[in-house]
């Protein structure tokens, strides 16, 4: 084919893409919603919802833990969805790097090194418990860090180890979150 001949034919092409797309009248909000509101997918299950999130990289969202942050959320959202908090059964389970977030006052200073730093972790954990989360830490990184059980803040549970844990949660159906 020559050169002019497959320009033609490039050009050709395109106007039949374009006369197709042009006239065919797409409207994503027109195509996607249902009264005026986007047609946005729910959920089925709302009943035994159960969760376990791996928490071991020490980040941070909104100057609290990562991954509280979401938990926070998750509550939320399921909230909206009409899920009653009675039908979440959420385990986080804190290990590694991550394990300084559920110290008490005293143990949270000397692991910062600031006699007047305070955990701001804290009141979110609080809140969590509060609202039916598990917060858990693992026993062997309390261990390896040289804490106690003392050290921890009220209502945390101890676990023997944190993959142990997710394991036998995720074996009795809880979805797992990694964070």
């Amino acid at each position: 084919m020559s050169t002019s001949r497959y320009f033609l034919f490039l050009c050709t092409c395109t106007l039949v893409l374009f006369a197709a797309f042009a006239f065919t009248p797409v409207m994503a909000s027109e195509k996607h919603a249902v009264g005026g509101k986007a047609n946005i997918t729910g959920i089925k299950k709302h009943r035994n919802i159960r969760v376990v999130y791996d928490v071991s990289r020490d980040e941070l969202e909104a100057g609290i833990g990562k991954a509280l942050y979401y938990v926070r959320g998750l509550l939320e959202a399921y909230k909206k969805l009409g899920v009653k908090t009675e039908e979440l059964h959420i385990s986080v389970v804190l290990h590694g790097a991550a394990a300084y977030w559920v110290l008490n006052t005293e143990a949270y200073q000397q692991v910062k090194g600031d006699i007047f730093a305070h955990n701001p972790n804290e009141k979110v954990i609080g809140e969590l418990l509060e609202h039916g989360v598990s917060v858990e830490i693992c026993n062997a990184t309390i261990k390896g860090k040289g804490w106690s059980a003392a050290d921890i803040l009220p209502g945390v549970k101890l676990v023997h180890d944190g993959y142990t844990r997710m394991i036998d949660l995720q074996l009795r159906g809880y979805a797992y979150i990694y964070f």
